[in-house]
């Protein structure tokens, strides 16, 4: 191997790449777009206009490469690791290179053995192709040309990552399904991120149960009175399921980095609001996370955050392990894994989601192949596109597709298309109906449909007491028409199940509180 060291003409520091060095990168991979990243991320260079001369000889041999010449590693050693490979959907074995809108991304791994294995994600931006882009500005700006945009992490590295493990991010594994819903300790190394202190980037990830670690990079390693530069080497570690840690990555980073190379329009809040699902709603600065990654503007920002309203954190249960103490969990997750469960219990295999909204609890039976056919009907147009956008059905395999279906209707309205389910679901619906609407309701699901299996799940009013940020005598949102209590719930339902054949079994969802019981009730009527 052969190797020049270029000089930059504007600090006069050098950057010798050799064996002695960290990674091996296959040469197929261009050397040049690796030895302008080490440049950066050494602090030596400031532009893209500062490139090595490199030799490889013979062409099949393996080049040495540092660490920071990457600018995304995924470690995991549970073993056999080089299963990291299925839940990636990426052969270790090959490298594999992907086009982008703004470059190219490759894949591949420095080490791969039964006790670890490492991907590495390497993305190549073409500075000039960036700055042809459309900015929206239409002038000319020295920061087009002059900038950090081809080295840090930041929206560009998010593209690449939902393109090249897309699959990942989605929470599927295709030949191994199971993986995608296992935890395993994983460490995601970001070679050059914008910290700015490093106090944000802890609030951003240690309230997610990460471990971070910090490499902060001098402005100039010779002239230490320059003190340190806005950018480090971030680890984080964390037992997780990979699904998980790209989601996190992919929507902090850019919260990070407070800057976006695309235009953020209302589908933004539904990208933001799929990816948080579960964890963003609780998250201690959900404002700031929202603010920062729909690029400050006030009106996205206001209705992102409405829309998570409705992931109100649940209490933690003092009959909990240390484990679950430690982990933020929302009730709106809670929620649908309790009403997934009463389904399987149920052996529903047909299901109707009325009312199903933004779609959330239809992505979580979507990805259970216990039910065969779903169903979500909403009388809202604008709800269905947000579902349709969450459940990515344009990019659904023809066999996944085929499963679900989404539908516009009123549900206090008789409908044929509802009939001929096993099960159908109403969570957090009732509420938002007028009282005097209820008995349609009730003819529509359990007269006219009647499925062998309904649930039903409201919020109880008894629980608002314990929700600090709540004002006293309110209710949890401001289209909801009642909310009710225990006994009124129970009582309701009772009637519903003695007039049309069914039995009826309550079920809390979140910590019972010895006083004022769960925040969410749920009853599952059978036949």
């Amino acid at each position: 191997m052969l190797v020049s060291v270029h000089r930059c003409p504007t600090s006069g520091h050098g950057l010798a790449l050799g064996a002695s060095a960290g990674f091996e990168h296959p040469a197929s991979i261009s050397p040049t777009m690796l030895q302008r990243a080490a440049l950066i991320i050494a602090g030596r260079c400031s532009t893209t206009q500062q490139i090595l001369d490199l030799s490889l000889a013979p062409r099949r041999k393996r080049v040495k490469l540092r660490r920071l010449d990457v600018l995304l590693t995924i470690t995991t050693t549970l073993g056999p690791a080089t299963d990291l490979g299925y839940l990636l959907g990426k052969n270790p074995g090959r490298t594999q290179s992907v086009d982008l809108p703004f470059g190219r991304a490759h894949v591949y791994y420095p080490e791969a053995s039964e006790a670890r294995c490492t991907a590495a994600l390497l993305v190549d931006v073409d500075p000039v192709g960036l700055v042809r882009r459309p900015q929206g500005n239409g002038g000319f700006a020295l920061s087009q040309y002059t900038n950090d945009r081809p080295y840090v992490a930041s929206s560009l590295l998010c593209v690449a990552i939902s393109r090249v493990f897309g699959q990942a991010l989605n929470g599927r594994c295709r030949d191994r399904p199971e993986l995608a819903e296992q935890a395993i300790p994983l460490e995601a190394r970001l070679a050059v991120v914008p910290t700015h202190g490093g106090g944000l980037l802890r609030a951003l990830f240690e309230p997610l149960g990460y471990e971070v670690e910090l490499e902060r990079h001098a402005l100039d390693e010779r002239l230490t009175e320059w003190g340190e530069s806005r950018y480090a080497t971030v680890t984080l570690r964390a037992t997780t399921k990979l699904q998980d840690l790209l989601r996190h990555i992919t929507v902090l980073v850019p919260v990070l980095d407070d800057h976006k190379h695309y235009w953020v329009g209302e589908d933004e809040i539904d990208k933001l609001l799929a990816r948080g699902e579960g964890w963003l709603a609780a998250h201690p600065e959900r404002e700031q996370i929202t603010k920062r990654y729909l690029k400050h503007q006030r009106s996205l920002t206001r209705e992102a955050l409405r829309r998570l309203e409705d992931d109100v954190p649940a209490e933690q249960d003092d009959a909990h392990d240390e484990t679950a103490l430690e982990r933020t969990v929302s009730l709106a997750q809670q929620r649908m894994e309790a009403v997934v469960d009463a389904l399987r219990r149920n052996a529903v295999r047909r299901v109707v989601d009325i009312g199903c909204g933004e779609g959330r609890l239809l992505r979580q039976l979507l990805r259970d192949r216990t039910f065969e056919r779903i169903v979500g009907m909403d009388v809202s147009i604008a709800a269905l596109e947000r579902a349709n956008a969450r459940l990515r059905l344009d990019e659904l395999s023809d066999r996944a597709r085929a499963r679900i279906e989404l539908l516009q209707g009123s549900l206090t309205y008789r409908d044929a298309r509802l009939e001929g389910f096993d099960g159908a679901c109403l969570v957090e619906v009732i509420e938002h109906v007028d009282p005097s609407r209820l008995e349609a309701l009730e003819h529509v699901v359990f007269a006219a449909a009647r499925p062998e299996c309904v649930v039903v799940t409201t919020p109880n009013v008894e629980y608002n007491v314990r929700f600090e940020t709540l004002p006293a005598g309110t209710l949890r949102h401001r289209d909801h028409r009642f909310e009710w209590t225990r006994a009124q719930f129970e009582a309701w339902a009772k009637g519903v199940a003695e007039r049309h054949g069914y039995e009826v079994e309550h079920s809390p969802i979140g910590p019972v509180d010895p006083e004022v019981g769960p925040p969410t009730q749920m009853g599952v009527f059978s036949r």
